[in-house]
């Protein structure tokens, strides 16, 4: 499979036809909002798993209130927009998706016609440990470019983050808020072990709304019966941290090995961390059977509604 097809505006089109006018505001603003999205290869069941959808198109259209887009589809259009090009391109394969809104014409106005993708795309594993450090740039806060609307443009905070990391010799940043406090990566939410405690910022420290984060604290860390809190985390507790993971869609759970060169803990993943990510996988992959309603079968004939 060398290049995906696009599920573009309700077509399956080869990627040099998915384009867009460069005089569009979703180019030349960035006026967009998008959703990650996964779908796991189950090879013992021979399907596709699309990973809690209804949340991610429930989040678009917050993100689209938001921006005050116009919704063109259902929550049915888009469950079968991602079977459709999963389909299409015959993908058998761990697979991350952009499911991606946009506006067609200049977009300063409420009445601007939306469009929709969905690019499918392989993503590389993960790096078996992050090397992070505090970034000195400040995450956009609630009152500016909030951080609960998922759009690209707020991204770039994230971008010149990342690039100052890079340019310092890190893996990836980590931001703190105009608190002064942690709120996540650049592209995901942040957790931390201390004294066999998890530990993560709140939904008020200017984070993302994220499922990831949702789907562990409400069932993976219940299940394996470990203790967590969500509370304000000060920039000292990380470098005391015993271990700590970023997650999203994307990251899934990636480990972080050190945070301003203080290793963590031993300087390795920690069991905590191992344990969550393994049970994780399971559940996203469908090796673990609870919640079946948050896996979406693509091969498999079904017929799909929206979620209440």
């Amino acid at each position: 499979m060398a290049d995906f097809k696009i599920w573009m505006n309700g077509k399956v089109v080869p990627g040099e036809q998915a384009v867009l006018p460069v005089n569009s505001a979703a180019v030349f603003y960035a006026t967009n909002c998008f959703e990650g999205l996964r779908a796991y290869w189950n090879a013992d069941d021979g399907e596709m798993y699309g990973f809690r959808l209804a949340e991610h198109f429930a989040r678009l259209r917050e993100s689209m209130k938001m921006m005050r887009f116009s919704v063109p589809s259902s929550d049915v259009d888009l469950y079968e927009a991602v079977r459709e090009v999963i389909k299409a391109n015959g993908v058998r394969e761990d697979i991350h998706m952009h499911l991606v809104a946009y506006v067609l014409g200049t977009g300063l106005d409420a009445t601007t016609p939306t469009g929709l993708y969905i690019n499918p795309r392989r993503r590389p594993s993960a790096p078996a440990g992050l090397r992070c450090c505090v970034s000195s740039w400040t995450r956009t806060n609630d009152n500016a470019i909030p951080i609960r609307l998922k759009s690209g443009s707020n991204y770039q905070n994230g971008r010149l983050a990342t690039l100052q990391a890079k340019a310092d010799g890190y893996d990836t940043p980590i931001l703190l808020n105009q608190s002064g406090t942690v709120a996540e990566g650049t592209g995901a939410t942040f957790f931390m072990v201390r004294r066999g405690v998890l530990l993560t910022p709140p939904l008020t420290a200017d984070i993302l709304e994220s499922i990831t984060r949702t789907t562990l604290l409400s069932d993976v860390i219940p299940e394996l019966r470990l203790e967590v809190q969500e509370r304000e985390i000060a920039r000292t507790e990380l470098y005391v941290a015993d271990e700590a993971f970023l997650c999203g869609s994307g990251y899934e759970i990636t480990p972080i090995l050190s945070i301003d060169r203080f290793p963590l803990g031993t300087g390795e993943v920690g069991p905590i961390t191992k344990k969550l990510s393994r049970a994780y996988m399971d559940l996203v992959r469908g090796v673990d059977k609870r919640h079946s309603e948050w896996r979406t079968p693509v091969y498999k004939p079904m017929g799909v509604t929206a979620a209440r």
